[in-house]
Protein backbone atom coordinates (compact mmCIF):
# COMPACT_ATOMS: atom_id res chain seq x y z
CA UNK A 1 0.00 0.00 0.00
CA UNK A 2 2.80 2.39 0.80
CA UNK A 3 4.90 1.96 -2.72
CA UNK A 4 1.54 2.63 -4.53
CA UNK A 5 0.67 5.47 -2.85
CA UNK A 6 3.86 6.75 -3.40
CA UNK A 7 3.88 6.26 -7.11
CA UNK A 8 0.92 7.77 -7.56
CA UNK A 9 2.26 11.11 -6.07
CA UNK A 10 5.31 10.86 -8.18
CA UNK A 11 2.81 10.68 -10.96
CA UNK A 12 1.29 13.77 -9.87
CA UNK A 13 4.27 15.86 -9.55
CA UNK A 14 4.61 19.25 -12.48
CA UNK A 15 8.18 19.74 -13.25
CA UNK A 16 8.43 23.84 -11.76
CA UNK A 17 9.01 26.49 -14.38
CA UNK A 18 12.83 27.04 -12.66
CA UNK A 19 13.36 23.48 -13.55
CA UNK A 20 12.86 23.66 -17.37
CA UNK A 21 15.05 27.29 -17.07
CA UNK A 22 18.14 25.29 -15.30
CA UNK A 23 17.46 22.15 -17.99
CA UNK A 24 17.87 24.95 -20.70
CA UNK A 25 20.77 26.05 -19.83
CA UNK A 26 22.52 22.74 -18.80
CA UNK A 27 21.67 21.27 -22.72
CA UNK A 28 23.04 24.86 -23.73
CA UNK A 29 26.35 24.32 -22.02
CA UNK A 30 26.45 20.37 -23.14
CA UNK A 31 25.45 21.63 -27.00
CA UNK A 32 28.57 24.22 -26.47
CA UNK A 33 31.14 22.05 -25.85
CA UNK A 34 30.39 19.45 -28.01
CA UNK A 35 30.42 22.40 -31.01
CA UNK A 36 33.48 24.08 -29.37
CA UNK A 37 35.00 20.52 -29.55
CA UNK A 38 33.78 19.82 -33.09
CA UNK A 39 34.73 23.54 -34.57
CA UNK A 40 38.19 22.60 -33.11
CA UNK A 41 38.79 19.62 -35.19
CA UNK A 42 37.17 21.15 -38.17
CA UNK A 43 39.84 23.84 -38.25
CA UNK A 44 42.82 22.30 -37.13
CA UNK A 45 45.24 23.02 -39.67
CA UNK A 46 47.17 20.70 -41.86
CA UNK A 47 50.44 20.08 -40.69
CA UNK A 48 53.34 20.05 -43.94
CA UNK A 49 56.60 18.23 -43.22
CA UNK A 50 59.96 19.39 -44.87
CA UNK A 51 63.68 18.81 -44.82
CA UNK A 52 65.72 21.15 -45.46
CA UNK A 53 69.48 22.16 -45.77
CA UNK A 54 70.36 24.47 -42.59
CA UNK A 55 71.35 27.67 -44.96
CA UNK A 56 68.33 26.58 -46.97
CA UNK A 57 65.75 27.53 -44.35
CA UNK A 58 66.70 30.90 -43.77
CA UNK A 59 66.29 31.35 -47.81
CA UNK A 60 63.11 29.64 -47.64
CA UNK A 61 61.33 31.17 -44.32
CA UNK A 62 59.98 34.17 -44.90
CA UNK A 63 57.96 32.84 -48.38
CA UNK A 64 56.87 30.23 -46.20
CA UNK A 65 55.37 32.08 -43.53
CA UNK A 66 53.95 34.24 -46.10
CA UNK A 67 52.03 30.91 -47.98
CA UNK A 68 50.82 29.99 -44.59
CA UNK A 69 49.28 33.69 -43.95
CA UNK A 70 47.62 33.14 -47.04
CA UNK A 71 47.02 29.87 -46.47
CA UNK A 72 45.53 29.82 -42.58
CA UNK A 73 44.54 26.02 -43.32
CA UNK A 74 48.08 24.84 -43.89
CA UNK A 75 51.25 24.83 -41.16
CA UNK A 76 54.88 24.20 -42.53
CA UNK A 77 57.08 21.90 -40.57
CA UNK A 78 60.50 22.61 -41.77
CA UNK A 79 63.02 20.28 -40.37
CA UNK A 80 66.74 21.74 -39.88
CA UNK A 81 68.83 18.89 -41.91
CA UNK A 82 72.75 18.92 -41.91
CA UNK A 83 74.49 20.63 -44.79
CA UNK A 84 76.32 18.21 -46.38
CA UNK A 85 73.80 16.80 -49.76
CA UNK A 86 74.95 12.85 -49.30
CA UNK A 87 73.92 13.14 -45.30
CA UNK A 88 70.30 14.72 -46.48
CA UNK A 89 70.12 12.05 -48.94
CA UNK A 90 71.02 8.94 -46.30
CA UNK A 91 68.05 11.02 -44.01
CA UNK A 92 65.54 10.92 -47.00
CA UNK A 93 66.21 6.84 -47.74
CA UNK A 94 66.27 6.20 -44.22
CA UNK A 95 62.71 7.53 -43.84
CA UNK A 96 61.31 6.02 -47.06
CA UNK A 97 63.16 2.49 -46.08
CA UNK A 98 61.47 2.87 -42.90
CA UNK A 99 58.01 3.13 -44.22
CA UNK A 100 55.81 6.12 -44.24
CA UNK A 101 58.11 8.53 -44.65
CA UNK A 102 57.39 11.96 -41.82
CA UNK A 103 58.40 14.26 -44.90
CA UNK A 104 55.49 15.43 -47.12
CA UNK A 105 57.30 17.74 -49.17
CA UNK A 106 61.15 16.68 -50.69
CA UNK A 107 63.62 18.73 -51.50
CA UNK A 108 65.60 16.75 -54.13
CA UNK A 109 69.07 17.47 -55.55
CA UNK A 110 68.86 16.75 -59.26
CA UNK A 111 70.98 13.37 -59.31
CA UNK A 112 68.53 11.87 -56.95
CA UNK A 113 65.04 12.04 -59.03
CA UNK A 114 65.74 8.54 -60.89
CA UNK A 115 66.94 6.72 -57.57
CA UNK A 116 63.34 8.44 -55.47
CA UNK A 117 61.26 7.71 -58.94
CA UNK A 118 62.19 4.09 -59.26
CA UNK A 119 61.55 3.39 -56.05
CA UNK A 120 58.02 4.49 -55.47
CA UNK A 121 59.08 7.14 -52.89
CA UNK A 122 57.85 10.32 -55.04
CA UNK A 123 54.65 11.37 -56.77
CA UNK A 124 54.10 11.67 -60.14
CA UNK A 125 53.37 15.23 -60.95
CA UNK A 126 53.05 15.06 -64.68
CA UNK A 127 49.49 15.63 -65.20
CA UNK A 128 49.78 18.53 -62.29
CA UNK A 129 51.34 21.19 -64.61
CA UNK A 130 50.76 22.28 -68.07
CA UNK A 131 53.47 22.00 -70.76
CA UNK A 132 53.24 25.46 -71.44
CA UNK A 133 54.42 26.16 -67.58
CA UNK A 134 57.32 23.70 -67.90
CA UNK A 135 58.40 25.31 -71.11
CA UNK A 136 59.21 28.41 -69.23
CA UNK A 137 61.73 26.77 -67.26
CA UNK A 138 65.35 25.85 -68.42
CA UNK A 139 64.71 22.70 -70.39
CA UNK A 140 67.88 20.87 -68.37
CA UNK A 141 66.36 21.94 -65.33
CA UNK A 142 62.83 20.22 -66.62
CA UNK A 143 64.63 17.13 -68.16
CA UNK A 144 66.70 16.63 -64.42
CA UNK A 145 62.98 16.38 -63.01
CA UNK A 146 62.27 13.66 -65.18
CA UNK A 147 62.41 9.37 -64.96
CA UNK A 148 60.95 6.85 -67.98
CA UNK A 149 59.29 10.57 -69.43
CA UNK A 150 57.58 11.13 -66.36
CA UNK A 151 57.68 14.36 -64.04
CA UNK A 152 58.89 14.15 -60.35
CA UNK A 153 60.24 17.32 -59.92
CA UNK A 154 59.42 21.02 -60.37
CA UNK A 155 62.64 22.91 -60.16
CA UNK A 156 63.27 26.12 -58.30
CA UNK A 157 67.03 26.63 -58.58
CA UNK A 158 69.34 25.93 -61.37
CA UNK A 159 72.99 25.35 -61.12
CA UNK A 160 75.95 24.41 -63.35
CA UNK A 161 79.47 24.02 -64.16
CA UNK A 162 80.93 27.51 -64.86
CA UNK A 163 84.57 28.51 -66.25
CA UNK A 164 85.67 31.92 -64.70
CA UNK A 165 89.30 33.05 -65.76
CA UNK A 166 90.90 36.33 -64.95
CA UNK A 167 89.91 39.03 -67.90
CA UNK A 168 92.50 41.31 -66.55
CA UNK A 169 95.31 39.18 -67.23
CA UNK A 170 94.02 38.02 -70.45
CA UNK A 171 93.63 41.63 -71.61
CA UNK A 172 97.06 42.37 -70.39
CA UNK A 173 98.68 39.60 -73.14
CA UNK A 174 96.28 40.39 -75.88
CA UNK A 175 94.31 36.95 -75.78
CA UNK A 176 90.14 36.41 -76.16
CA UNK A 177 88.90 34.02 -73.88
CA UNK A 178 89.30 30.20 -74.89
CA UNK A 179 87.02 27.90 -76.49
CA UNK A 180 88.67 25.44 -76.98
CA UNK A 181 90.97 23.05 -73.95
CA UNK A 182 94.16 23.54 -76.38
CA UNK A 183 93.60 27.52 -76.69
CA UNK A 184 93.17 27.33 -72.05
CA UNK A 185 96.40 25.54 -72.28
CA UNK A 186 98.76 27.88 -74.58
CA UNK A 187 96.91 30.70 -72.53
CA UNK A 188 97.93 29.05 -69.51
CA UNK A 189 101.37 28.71 -70.28
CA UNK A 190 101.99 32.26 -71.71
CA UNK A 191 100.77 33.64 -68.74
CA UNK A 192 102.62 31.25 -66.04
CA UNK A 193 105.97 32.36 -68.20
CA UNK A 194 105.39 36.02 -68.40
CA UNK A 195 103.40 36.92 -65.49
CA UNK A 196 104.92 34.73 -62.82
CA UNK A 197 100.69 33.05 -62.15
CA UNK A 198 101.69 30.03 -59.91
CA UNK A 199 98.99 27.83 -61.98
CA UNK A 200 96.86 27.96 -65.34
CA UNK A 201 93.11 25.79 -64.50
CA UNK A 202 92.11 24.32 -61.69
CA UNK A 203 89.21 21.80 -61.77
CA UNK A 204 88.15 19.32 -58.99
CA UNK A 205 89.77 16.12 -58.77
CA UNK A 206 89.25 14.80 -55.27
CA UNK A 207 87.36 11.67 -55.27
CA UNK A 208 83.79 12.35 -54.83
CA UNK A 209 80.84 13.54 -56.81
CA UNK A 210 82.28 16.33 -57.72
CA UNK A 211 84.79 14.57 -59.84
CA UNK A 212 82.14 12.92 -61.68
CA UNK A 213 80.27 16.57 -61.95
CA UNK A 214 83.71 18.05 -63.59
CA UNK A 215 84.39 15.05 -65.50
CA UNK A 216 80.69 14.98 -67.21
CA UNK A 217 81.84 18.00 -68.74
CA UNK A 218 85.02 17.58 -69.96
CA UNK A 219 83.86 14.06 -71.46
CA UNK A 220 81.50 15.75 -73.39
CA UNK A 221 83.91 18.36 -74.82
CA UNK A 222 85.71 15.65 -75.99
CA UNK A 223 82.49 14.19 -77.69
CA UNK A 224 82.22 11.34 -75.21
CA UNK A 225 79.50 10.19 -73.33
CA UNK A 226 79.17 8.21 -69.52
CA UNK A 227 75.90 6.34 -69.69
CA UNK A 228 73.49 6.25 -72.63
CA UNK A 229 70.07 6.09 -69.88
CA UNK A 230 67.84 4.67 -72.72
CA UNK A 231 69.98 1.39 -74.00
CA UNK A 232 72.28 1.65 -70.58
CA UNK A 233 75.10 1.75 -73.52
CA UNK A 234 78.40 2.39 -71.23
CA UNK A 235 80.96 4.94 -72.96
CA UNK A 236 84.08 5.03 -70.77
CA UNK A 237 86.45 2.91 -72.60
CA UNK A 238 85.79 4.83 -76.11
CA UNK A 239 88.41 6.90 -77.44
CA UNK A 240 87.02 10.14 -76.16
CA UNK A 241 86.43 9.58 -72.51
CA UNK A 242 90.22 8.27 -72.89
CA UNK A 243 91.37 11.18 -74.30
CA UNK A 244 89.05 13.03 -71.45
CA UNK A 245 91.00 11.89 -68.95
CA UNK A 246 94.53 11.98 -70.31
CA UNK A 247 93.55 16.09 -70.89
CA UNK A 248 93.22 15.99 -67.25
CA UNK A 249 95.90 14.16 -66.40
CA UNK A 250 98.66 16.12 -68.46
CA UNK A 251 97.10 19.53 -66.90
CA UNK A 252 98.68 18.49 -63.61
CA UNK A 253 102.32 16.44 -65.58
CA UNK A 254 102.83 19.69 -67.75
CA UNK A 255 102.12 22.08 -64.20
CA UNK A 256 99.02 23.51 -65.59
CA UNK A 257 97.39 22.33 -62.59
CA UNK A 258 99.00 21.42 -59.21
CA UNK A 259 99.51 18.66 -57.90
CA UNK A 260 97.28 18.79 -54.89
CA UNK A 261 94.51 18.97 -57.13
CA UNK A 262 93.85 15.41 -57.26
CA UNK A 263 92.58 16.09 -53.63
CA UNK A 264 90.83 19.70 -54.09
CA UNK A 265 86.92 19.92 -53.94
CA UNK A 266 85.14 23.22 -54.66
CA UNK A 267 86.27 25.22 -51.95
CA UNK A 268 90.08 25.12 -52.50
CA UNK A 269 90.08 25.48 -55.73
CA UNK A 270 88.14 29.02 -54.97
CA UNK A 271 89.89 29.82 -52.36
CA UNK A 272 93.54 29.54 -54.60
CA UNK A 273 91.65 31.42 -57.81
CA UNK A 274 90.03 34.45 -55.31
CA UNK A 275 93.83 34.21 -53.81
CA UNK A 276 95.24 35.06 -57.28
CA UNK A 277 97.28 31.64 -57.85
CA UNK A 278 95.45 30.65 -61.00
CA UNK A 279 93.93 31.99 -64.04
CA UNK A 280 91.14 29.91 -65.22
CA UNK A 281 88.82 27.86 -62.90
CA UNK A 282 86.19 25.32 -63.48
CA UNK A 283 83.48 25.68 -60.44
CA UNK A 284 79.68 26.64 -59.68
CA UNK A 285 77.62 29.87 -59.40
CA UNK A 286 77.82 30.28 -55.96
CA UNK A 287 81.20 31.50 -56.29
CA UNK A 288 80.90 35.01 -58.33
CA UNK A 289 79.46 36.55 -55.37
CA UNK A 290 83.12 35.21 -53.14
CA UNK A 291 85.72 36.03 -55.60
CA UNK A 292 83.93 39.62 -55.77
CA UNK A 293 83.92 40.44 -52.00
CA UNK A 294 85.88 43.04 -50.53
CA UNK A 295 89.25 41.66 -49.42
CA UNK A 296 89.32 39.39 -52.50
CA UNK A 297 92.50 39.83 -54.50
CA UNK A 298 90.60 39.10 -57.54
CA UNK A 299 87.61 41.23 -57.25
CA UNK A 300 86.50 42.90 -60.38
CA UNK A 301 89.09 41.10 -62.45
CA UNK A 302 86.80 38.12 -62.95
CA UNK A 303 84.77 37.14 -66.19
CA UNK A 304 82.57 33.84 -66.67
CA UNK A 305 81.95 31.67 -70.25
CA UNK A 306 80.67 28.35 -71.07
CA UNK A 307 82.49 25.14 -70.77
CA UNK A 308 85.23 24.37 -73.77
CA UNK A 309 85.86 21.91 -75.65
CA UNK A 310 88.70 19.93 -77.95
CA UNK A 311 88.34 21.48 -81.47
CA UNK A 312 85.04 19.91 -83.80
CA UNK A 313 83.41 19.37 -80.32
CA UNK A 314 80.78 21.36 -78.08
CA UNK A 315 81.08 22.40 -74.78
CA UNK A 316 78.60 21.48 -72.02
CA UNK A 317 77.88 22.49 -68.47
CA UNK A 318 77.32 20.27 -65.53
CA UNK A 319 73.69 20.74 -64.55
CA UNK A 320 73.15 20.83 -60.77
CA UNK A 321 70.29 22.19 -59.08
CA UNK A 322 67.09 21.67 -56.57
CA UNK A 323 63.73 21.13 -56.67
CA UNK A 324 60.46 19.95 -54.64
CA UNK A 325 58.66 16.79 -54.94
CA UNK A 326 55.64 14.87 -53.30
CA UNK A 327 56.21 12.40 -50.81
CA UNK A 328 54.37 8.91 -52.27
CA UNK A 329 52.84 8.33 -48.20
CA UNK A 330 52.07 12.11 -47.87
CA UNK A 331 48.27 11.95 -46.50
CA UNK A 332 48.50 15.84 -47.50
CA UNK A 333 49.59 15.68 -51.24
CA UNK A 334 46.21 18.12 -52.47
CA UNK A 335 48.03 20.76 -49.43
CA UNK A 336 51.30 19.91 -50.45
CA UNK A 337 50.64 20.44 -54.25
CA UNK A 338 49.34 24.18 -52.89
CA UNK A 339 52.49 25.19 -51.47
CA UNK A 340 55.27 23.67 -54.88
CA UNK A 341 52.75 26.04 -57.37
CA UNK A 342 53.25 28.95 -54.93
CA UNK A 343 57.35 28.52 -54.17
CA UNK A 344 57.93 27.42 -57.54
CA UNK A 345 55.74 30.37 -59.08
CA UNK A 346 58.29 32.75 -60.93
CA UNK A 347 57.00 36.31 -58.88
CA UNK A 348 58.11 34.08 -55.18
CA UNK A 349 61.28 33.08 -57.53
CA UNK A 350 62.58 36.18 -58.44
CA UNK A 351 62.07 37.73 -55.03
CA UNK A 352 64.28 34.82 -53.37
CA UNK A 353 66.76 35.72 -56.16
CA UNK A 354 67.05 39.14 -55.61
CA UNK A 355 67.18 38.00 -52.21
CA UNK A 356 70.22 35.44 -52.32
CA UNK A 357 71.85 35.62 -55.16
CA UNK A 358 70.84 31.83 -56.15
CA UNK A 359 70.65 30.81 -60.03
CA UNK A 360 67.44 31.13 -61.48
CA UNK A 361 65.23 27.97 -62.90
CA UNK A 362 62.87 30.44 -65.05
CA UNK A 363 64.73 31.21 -68.29
CA UNK A 364 63.13 35.27 -67.94
CA UNK A 365 64.49 35.87 -64.67
CA UNK A 366 68.14 35.33 -65.99
CA UNK A 367 67.80 38.75 -68.09
CA UNK A 368 64.99 40.33 -65.89
CA UNK A 369 65.78 44.20 -65.35
CA UNK A 370 66.08 44.12 -61.73
CA UNK A 371 67.96 41.00 -61.38
CA UNK A 372 70.55 41.60 -63.87
CA UNK A 373 70.92 45.61 -62.52
CA UNK A 374 72.07 43.03 -58.99
CA UNK A 375 73.87 40.68 -60.75
CA UNK A 376 75.39 41.79 -64.26
CA UNK A 377 76.78 38.46 -64.92
CA UNK A 378 73.21 36.67 -65.19
CA UNK A 379 72.67 37.19 -69.20
CA UNK A 380 76.28 35.03 -69.81
CA UNK A 381 75.18 32.52 -67.10
CA UNK A 382 72.09 31.65 -69.29
CA UNK A 383 74.17 30.70 -72.22
CA UNK A 384 75.83 28.50 -69.66
CA UNK A 385 72.70 26.76 -68.16
CA UNK A 386 71.53 26.24 -71.82
CA UNK A 387 74.45 24.04 -72.71
CA UNK A 388 73.74 21.39 -70.18
CA UNK A 389 75.66 17.93 -70.16
CA UNK A 390 73.67 15.89 -68.17
CA UNK A 391 74.90 13.25 -65.93
CA UNK A 392 72.92 9.60 -66.48
CA UNK A 393 69.69 9.43 -65.22
CA UNK A 394 69.49 5.91 -63.66
CA UNK A 395 68.30 4.90 -60.39
CA UNK A 396 71.63 3.50 -59.41
CA UNK A 397 73.33 6.36 -60.30
CA UNK A 398 75.46 6.66 -56.88
CA UNK A 399 76.85 3.30 -57.32
CA UNK A 400 77.44 4.38 -60.77
CA UNK A 401 79.17 7.93 -59.71
CA UNK A 402 81.15 5.64 -57.11
CA UNK A 403 82.38 3.42 -59.69
CA UNK A 404 83.72 6.53 -61.90
CA UNK A 405 85.15 8.54 -58.83
CA UNK A 406 87.44 5.60 -57.78
CA UNK A 407 88.86 4.98 -61.57
CA UNK A 408 89.57 9.00 -61.97
CA UNK A 409 91.33 9.32 -58.77
CA UNK A 410 93.48 5.95 -59.90
CA UNK A 411 94.82 8.04 -63.12
CA UNK A 412 94.64 11.49 -61.67
CA UNK A 413 97.26 10.22 -59.02
CA UNK A 414 99.17 7.74 -61.65
CA UNK A 415 98.36 4.50 -60.20
CA UNK A 416 96.47 3.41 -63.47
CA UNK A 417 96.87 4.95 -67.10
CA UNK A 418 93.72 6.43 -68.35
CA UNK A 419 92.89 3.46 -70.67
CA UNK A 420 93.28 1.14 -67.82
CA UNK A 421 91.72 3.14 -65.40
CA UNK A 422 88.63 3.54 -68.16
CA UNK A 423 88.33 0.15 -68.70
CA UNK A 424 88.19 -0.68 -66.06
CA UNK A 425 85.25 1.49 -64.70
CA UNK A 426 83.82 0.39 -67.80
CA UNK A 427 83.49 -3.32 -66.96
CA UNK A 428 82.23 -2.32 -63.22
CA UNK A 429 79.40 0.06 -64.84
CA UNK A 430 78.58 -2.54 -67.22
CA UNK A 431 78.18 -5.72 -64.43
CA UNK A 432 76.21 -2.76 -62.33
CA UNK A 433 73.90 -2.12 -65.99
CA UNK A 434 73.43 -5.59 -66.04
CA UNK A 435 71.96 -6.31 -63.09
CA UNK A 436 69.34 -3.50 -64.01
CA UNK A 437 68.69 -5.25 -67.08
CA UNK A 438 68.27 -8.51 -64.91
CA UNK A 439 65.65 -6.81 -63.16
CA UNK A 440 63.78 -5.25 -65.56
CA UNK A 441 63.68 -8.58 -67.69
CA UNK A 442 62.26 -10.35 -64.76
CA UNK A 443 59.74 -7.62 -63.84
CA UNK A 444 58.81 -7.66 -67.62
CA UNK A 445 58.41 -11.24 -67.93
CA UNK A 446 55.98 -11.22 -64.83
CA UNK A 447 53.72 -8.57 -66.34
CA UNK A 448 53.49 -10.86 -69.11
CA UNK A 449 52.23 -13.72 -67.44
CA UNK A 450 49.42 -11.58 -65.36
Amino acid sequence: MFYGHTFKKLQNLTPTPGFWRWMRIFIGICLGILMLGWTATVQQPVVLTMLMQGQDIANWRPFVREFESKNPDIRIDMVEGPFDTNLIEGLYTSAFLLGESPYDIINMDIVWVPKFAAAGWVMDLTNRISKEQLSKFIQGNVEGGLYQGRLYRIPHASDAGVLYYRSDLLKKIGAKPPETFQEMIEISQRLKKEEKIPWGYLWQGKQYEGVSAMFVEVLEGFGGFWVNSETLEVGLDRPQAIQAVEFLRNTITNSISPPGVTTYGEEETRLLFQNGSAVFLRNWPYVWRLVNQEGSKVRGKIAIKPMIHAAGYRGGSCLGGWGWGISKTSKHPEEAWRLIQYLTSEAIQKRLILNTGLVPSYKSLFTDPQVVAKYPHYPQLLSVVQQPALRPPLAQYAQASDILQRYLSAAFTGRMSAEQAMQAASGETRNLLGQIKKIQNSQLQTETKS
